[in-house]
């Protein structure tokens, strides 16, 4: 029950709005500065915190990798299996923004299943490649991550996936929303490559321990750490959540697991 009211201080806080609002209104002077893009704003695409991942949305999505068009949403993408880092649940797309230009020649797609969120990362990166070419490798779709990413991706397509903040779904009726579960890290495991890498943010203890426990106890995942890997290194500090976290002086766990071999990919 305290890690729920923290968690709602969090994200709820009005000072946190207004310094959002503040921190806004900075990088669109800085960015007026230097040029004469339109970029949108998050008071224009307000919507509510979570979103029930389970209820009957109204998706459009392939009936298989192949078919999906990705021409409107990844410009620059010659062929679907050059998307190799996938966004859970993206937020407003801070991640995707921070790791386009570290990743000049990988594409990254973010998933989200709100809808005026995603029309905000959309709109968003749509201003960012006005002024920089170099963001036509990430985009966002709308979509349920828990129910149609085998339909976006082949067998080992993606190197990187990351679950940052995700709704830490408290009541005990509700676990079944989580994000990992056993059921969802089969799926994880049929679309990343042997040694491809999952990063988990929480800012809820217990969130963390049911993450670890269920990466841990499933037989293609192992924990990792590398303390010279640059992507878990602006992990915290890229994301709006992230960021709302260090200037309120709050914790996050962190977490990152590696896609072993399967065993029976021979037989």
């Amino acid at each position: 029950y305290n890690e729920y009211k923290s968690y709602l201080r969090m994200i709820m806080t009005p000072a946190t709005e207004s310094r959002d609002t503040t921190d806004e209104s900075r990088d669109t002077m800085e960015r007026s500065r230097v040029s004469h893009v339109k970029h949108p704003k998050k008071r224009n695409y307000r919507q509510r915190a979570h979103s029930n991942p389970l209820s009957d949305h109204v998706f459009e999505y392939p009936v298989c990798p192949e078919t999906m068009d990705w021409s409107d949403i990844l410009p620059a993408l010659k062929s679907p299996d050059q998307i190799k880092f996938c966004d859970v649940g993206c937020g407003y797309g801070g991640l995707l923004v921070t790791l386009s230009p570290m990743f000049p020649d990988v594409h990254m797609i973010g998933f989200e299943i709100r809808v005026k969120v995603s029309d905000y990362v959309n709109d968003r990166f749509k201003a960012l490649r006005k002024e920089n070419p170099v963001y036509n490798n990430a985009g966002v779709i709308r979509t349920n991550a828990m129910k149609y990413l085998p339909n976006f991706f082949k067998k080992g397509q993606l190197e990187k996936m990351f679950i940052l903040y995700p709704d830490p779904h408290f009541k005990k009726s509700k676990h079944k929303w989580r994000i990992v579960s056993e059921g969802l890290l089969a799926e994880y495991a049929y679309v990343l490559k042997t040694g491809g890498l999952v990063y988990t943010v929480t800012v809820v203890k217990e969130v963390h321990d049911w993450m670890v426990d269920h990466f841990q106890n499933f037989p293609l995942f192992e924990r990792h750490h590398d303390p010279e890997d640059k992507v878990e290194q602006v992990l915290i500090g890229s994301t709006e959540e992230g960021k709302k976290v260090l200037r309120n002086k709050g914790e996050s766990w962190t977490a990152v697991f590696r896609r072993i071999s399967d065993p029976y990919d021979n037989v």
